[in-house]
């Protein structure tokens, strides 16, 4: 139903006298627009067999439709894959969500100034660091041969211990290197919510006699509890995708069996063979997937309260 003249001069007179702010939101409405929504008619090459000179529509259609979906399917790594994928992601999300609050509770109650923005920069400034970089820090640290901790191992009369190609040691290693790459940066997050937090809370809870610890327990993480469920939400959305930059990166092929993940498959059989409508089908049923896991997270969210939508 078209709104009327008058409904419409109104609405234009409502955005105009908040232009400023409409303005502000317009880089980030053309980005999702031009690299998110517009790519999506891409999706249909999931469905054909898509040819490079022939271009997407003049590609001939997949027979049967989901031909591509069921390669995947069938595939004697299916299970494989998709074991790894959710295994990495839920130790990335288990074991890398609490660290971020734990810093940041610190910080927050720390009191000497200089100290808090030290720390803090030590902490965020990994994040800026490409995952090649890493690698190279975690063979100097981690080589079996020549790296710092199983030097000290040997010289205290122990075995070397192969971190970087040992089914048994790979995912600690992605784990770990995860938490200390973000653990900074997402301890932002949370300070930025502890910041709003009503100041005579704390006041309150000082003249009741109630200790640091108490309000921490108490007043912060309550405060930031909505922040932690968002982020969670957004993270299990996103559980398929395990990383697949930090992996390619990192694993070898005596990893295979605990690191190979759905994108690297995708990567070395879809891409490396140019055949683009098999990885454009497991982009689409990982979207698929994650929209399902984004809507129950939410869902199981609300029952406590602190649904994002």
């Amino acid at each position: 139903m078209l709104l009327s003249p008058s409904l419409r001069r109104k609405a234009w007179k409502e955005i105009w006298s908040q232009r400023s702010w409409y303005f502000m939101l317009l880089p980030g409405l053309v980005f999702f627009i031009v690299f998110k929504y517009f790519p999506m008619y891409g999706v249909i090459i999931s469905f054909k067999d898509y040819d490079l000179l022939e271009g997407i529509w003049r590609s001939p259609w997949a027979d049967p439709w989901y031909k591509h979906f069921q390669y995947f399917y069938e595939s004697t790594y299916f299970t494989q894959l998709l074991r790894n994928t959710f295994l990495i992601s839920c130790y990335k999300i288990l074991f890398g969500m609490f660290p971020d609050i734990i810093i940041a509770l610190l910080l927050n109650e720390c009191r000497k100034a200089w100290f808090k923005r030290t720390i803090q920069t030590l902490t965020y400034m990994p994040h800026f660091l490409s995952w090649v970089i890493i690698y190279g820090i975690a063979i100097a640290f981690l080589s079996e041969t020549s790296g710092v901790l199983n030097r000290w191992l040997h010289e205290w009369g122990f075995e070397a211990i192969p971190f970087l190609s040992s089914t048994d040691w790979f995912r600690s290693v992605l784990v770990g290197s995860e938490i200390w790459k973000d653990i900074g940066w997402g301890a932002i997050i949370y300070l930025a919510a502890m910041s709003s937090i009503d100041p005579s809370l704390y006041e309150a809870a000082r003249v009741d006699g109630a200790s640091r610890l108490r309000m921490m327990w108490h007043i912060t993480l309550p405060s930031i509890t909505h922040v932690f469920v968002l982020l969670l939400i957004l993270r299990v959305g996103h559980i398929l995708d395990a990383g697949f930059e930090q992996i390619y990166v990192m694993y070898n092929i005596r990893v295979y069996p605990v690191a190979d993940i759905i994108d690297t498959w995708v990567y070395r059989t879809g891409l490396e063979q140019l055949n683009f409508s098999l990885a454009s089908a497991v982009g689409l049923f990982k979207s698929f997937i994650g929209l399902w896991l984004v809507i129950g997270a939410n869902a199981v969210a609300k029952r406590w309260g602190q649904s994002v939508w």
